[in-house]
This record gives structure tokens, sequence and C-alpha cells, in this order.
């Protein structure tokens, strides 16, 4: 779908509760570009990842990304981060997307695999990307699913080089355990200690979606300096609110993982599980997956996108953030680590 097919109920969102309380720049540091036909990987064969995002979101061209844009943040001058999909053919979406960065002016980060090697990425930043994006999925095909740890698509020789550029890395981390899990927690120390110039940004809060998701997380995570994190595609304001009171409001951001966001829905926790609560019929046959459930009274449900700011507004007003805070959050931290100009 091109756009954003507004309802009056989204107008009544943006005006009553969203509009006032955003600043009038706004950087979305976690975008995927890509095309459907650049695909690479089979639902059945995406390790480790659920399948939902690709039934409700099968591409986002740059001209698809303004347009959505400008429907949902009428007003706003908004700003990108974008990236391809990693479950595309990368040579491809690498090249879709350093094309789309150039042509508008906004950072790209690069789609990796397990095996590309250090001259590849600095060819790479060489050319304009201003990072990488590893993915769990692109890792070594005989490792099991619930095995993948962050090093075997994250190696220590990309962030070797990166650590040498300065380059900026965002990391959606694996294993079902989500941030609380006791091997990611142990690997992302080690990346903050070993690999202190790289710039690493845990993206959707290490993907802590549900409260059970937390653990002890921050209390690891307390003794970071240099880790940044980003809220894409998160709704729990407790996680937002926890993050935040462990590492401050400098070292988190914004990020919606359009076009995932564009997606009609409100989340739920169940026994520990989040759901994605959709109209009925609106992504096709939904029922084998745990993380979606159809209702068919949807006339005051929005999109994920305003789901994930209305969770922010919340989580500004528990801890009571100024204006600035979340202007900072909200823009001039990304603006700042990636050389955002408006």
């Amino acid at each position: 779908m091109f756009g954003v097919n507004v309802t009056d109920y989204d107008r009544k969102v943006w005006e009553e509760e969203l509009c006032d309380f955003l600043p009038d720049r706004i950087v979305d540091a976690h975008v995927h570009i890509y095309k459907e036909e650049m695909q690479r990987i089979k639902p059945e064969n995406r390790k480790g990842c659920v399948n939902w995002p690709h039934m409700v979101a099968p591409d986002l061209t740059i001209e698809d990304m303004k347009h959505s844009f400008s429907q949902m943040f009428p007003g706003k001058n908004v700003k990108a981060v974008i990236m391809g999909m990693p479950t595309c053919r990368l040579d491809e979406v690498n090249d879709y997307a350093l094309s789309c960065a150039k042509q508008e002016g906004i950072p790209a980060l690069y789609c990796t695999n397990w095996d590309t090697t250090k001259d590849e990425i600095r060819a790479a930043m060489a050319q304009g990307f201003a990072g990488i994006k590893p993915y769990l999925n692109n890792c070594p095909s005989y490792i099991p699913e619930k095995e993948v740890r962050i090093f075997d698509y994250l190696t220590k020789e990309h962030m070797e080089v990166m650590d040498e550029l300065g380059g900026i890395v965002m990391l959606h981390i694996p294993r079902s355990l989500r941030l609380r899990d006791p091997v990611n927690l142990a690997q992302m120390m080690e990346i903050e200690e070993k690999y202190p110039n790289a710039k690493v940004i845990i993206a959707h809060i290490g993907r802590a979606y549900v409260p059970s998701d937390i653990g002890d997380a921050f209390e690891v995570l307390k003794n970071t300096k240099n880790m940044l994190f980003d809220f894409t595609a998160n709704t729990l304001t407790l996680a937002m609110t926890k993050c935040i009171e462990t590492v401050g409001p400098k070292r988190i951001m914004f990020g919606s993982d359009m076009p995932i966001t564009k997606m009609r829905m409100y989340r739920i926790c169940d026994e520990d599980r989040y759901v994605n609560v959709v109209p009925r019929g609106f992504y096709g046959d939904v029922s084998g997956d745990p993380n979606m459930r159809e209702v068919d009274d949807w006339s005051e449900m929005t999109t994920f996108m305003y789901e994930e700011l209305r969770a922010f507004k919340k989580c500004a007003e528990e801890l009571s953030l100024s204006k600035a805070d979340v202007e900072d959050i909200l823009c001039n931290n990304a603006a700042n680590l990636f050389g955002i100009k408006f």
C-alpha cells in the first residue's frame, strides 16, 4: 500500500494527543527501504524472526516513505536514517538504500552478512554509508535458530573495523529471552568494553516488548557509558522509562521500523507474549501467528506509529521529561549522531 489510509480516528489522535507534544523537527532513526522483488528469504526460512512484519509491509520505496511521513506528521519536518531490509538480496538493497540516501541527503546503513569482510565495510563507508546493519538471519546457516548469538552475525572483525572507523552499528539482538538473555547481555557488555569508538545502537530497546523481556537487564546496562538505544516498533512504556532512568535522555532515540509502523493495530501482553491486535482480514491469514489477533471493531484503532508515540508520550509524562529532553529523544540525539542537517 502506498502511503497510509488516514482515518478520522487517526486525525483525532494526531490533533488531540500528538501534534502539540511532538517537536517541529523529527528524526526517524530506523527506516527500511526496499522493493518487494528484492526479497531473497522465504518466510519459513527467516531464522529466529517472526513473519508478521512481512505480511503487513511487503515493501517501502523512498517515495512511499516521504508520502507516508507527510500524512502521519502533517506540518512537521521529518528526516530518516534508512537501511535496506536485511532479508533482501544485500547487494541490490544496499545499492538502493545508498542511491536514495544521496538523492535525499540523508544517512544510510549498510546491511551486512556474517562473512562480510573488513575491506567491504571500509569500502561501503567510503562510498557514503554511515555504518552497518547486521541481522540475525545473516549468520552461518548451520547455527540452530535458538542458539544464534550476536557475534554469529556481527562478528568481532566487523566490530574491529567499526571501532577503527568510529562507525555506527544498528544492532537487533537475537534469542528468545531478548533483552534479559544472559548471553546477549554478556556480548553487549563485551562490545561496550572492547570497542569504545564504535557507536552501537541497541534497536527496539533490545526487543523488550513485554515486561518479562526486561528482567534485570538494566542492572547490567547501568554500567555502560557508550551504548545507545532506540525504541523502534516498541509500545512498552515500561521499557522506555527503565531505559531512560538507566542511561539518561541523551542515549536513546526514536525510530519507527517503517514500513511496519504503517500497520493498523494496538498491542497487548498475553502470558508474557506481545500480541498485535489488528482488523479482521487486513493482513491475510494470521490464524497461525501467535503474535497476531484479529477483531471486528477497529473504529478506534490507529497506526503502529501513533501507538509507539503514545507510549513514549506516557513515558515522558511519567518521568517529567522536559521539552528539551523530548526534542533530544525525537530529533537531536539522532541528528547529532548521524550528522543530519535541517
